[in-house]
């Protein structure tokens, strides 16, 4: 409280100053796509550079969702139906992995922890050898499941260290009086312990979805047929041997971060609640 009183008079004018620049600077990338989209493709290459489109252009947009072998919309519903499953396979398996974690004590469980952690750092080319020949025998390679699983992998071990945390921070005692109350364990669990950690779940949730949403390596590595592809692997549509068309590029990539802006300018109050109340107890 009293740190905060003393942000005034010219302190609050060049802090306020300080965080324009830097929001100025982060959200410039994100302006010039947006106008890069709006140009026409001889204004894109014009020196020196415009910061607004001469010439509206509008075509690189109707270009998204005529009809031909990319279709915005069953890309979109492609991509959904990874994302929401990738999501759901992730929170299914990271609840209960996660309060396994904080609430018993077995022998290699420092290991376990130190192993999520790397395969947060491993990079994507790592995994595509060994997950194809999985999923060529498995005999789910060139289906929704390959990415499905494949971007599981990334939720799973984030999901695990949030919620390990959330489940230590909360008291044994308010388990324990679940028992009292005639509770079996998986019942004190299910209905005690994953309501309290509810802000984590929800968090998980949203970077699970989001992780597949902007997957492109496992898309494009696990699925060969351009209707079963995400909408991120339209982005090869606008490539072509002897060219980029830019503004159609552009006018790609804002059409595919919409779901990405609107996920979190609705549900912002969830992940900077879940990234928060969680970091109590290692």
């Amino acid at each position: 409280m009293g740190e905060e009183k003393k942000i005034t008079g010219k302190k609050n004018v060049l802090l306020c100053i300080a965080a324009l620049l830097i929001l100025a600077v982060l959200m410039f990338p994100l302006f010039w796509t947006l106008i890069t989209s709006l140009k026409t493709e001889k204004e894109i290459f014009q020196y020196p550079p415009t910061f607004y489109p001469h010439e509206l252009n509008t075509k690189s947009y109707a270009a998204q969702v005529e009809t031909g072998d990319f279709n915005m919309f069953q890309s979109f519903a492609n991509s959904f139906l990874i994302s929401a499953g990738s999501m759901l396979i992730a929170v299914v398996l990271a609840v209960p992995a996660s309060y396994a974690i904080a609430r018993y004590r077995f022998r290699g469980k420092n290991a376990m922890l130190l192993s999520f952690l790397v395969t947060q750092m491993l990079p994507v080319s790592v995994l595509l050898t060994p997950m194809f020949v999985m999923f060529k025998k498995a005999h789910v390679y060139n289906t929704w499941w390959a990415a499905i699983l494949a971007d599981a992998t990334i939720g799973i071990p984030f999901s695990v260290l949030i919620l390990k945390n959330y489940f230590a921070s909360i008291p044994k005692e308010l388990e324990e009086a679940a028992y009292i109350d005639g509770c079996n364990r998986f019942g004190a669990f299910m209905r005690v312990l994953v309501p309290v950690a509810k802000p984590g779940v929800i968090v998980c949730a949203i970077f699970s979805f989001l992780y597949a949403w902007g997957d492109l390596a496992y898309g494009m590595t696990f699925i060969l047929d351009q209707q079963k592809r995400p909408i991120t692997a339209g982005i090869f549509n606008f490539m072509g041997q002897y060219g980029t068309r830019w503004s159609y590029l552009t006018a790609f990539a804002i059409v595919t971060i919409i779901p990405v802006t609107l996920i979190f300018i609705f549900m912002q109050k969830y992940i900077i609640a879940g990234m928060t109340n969680g970091a109590v107890k290692g």
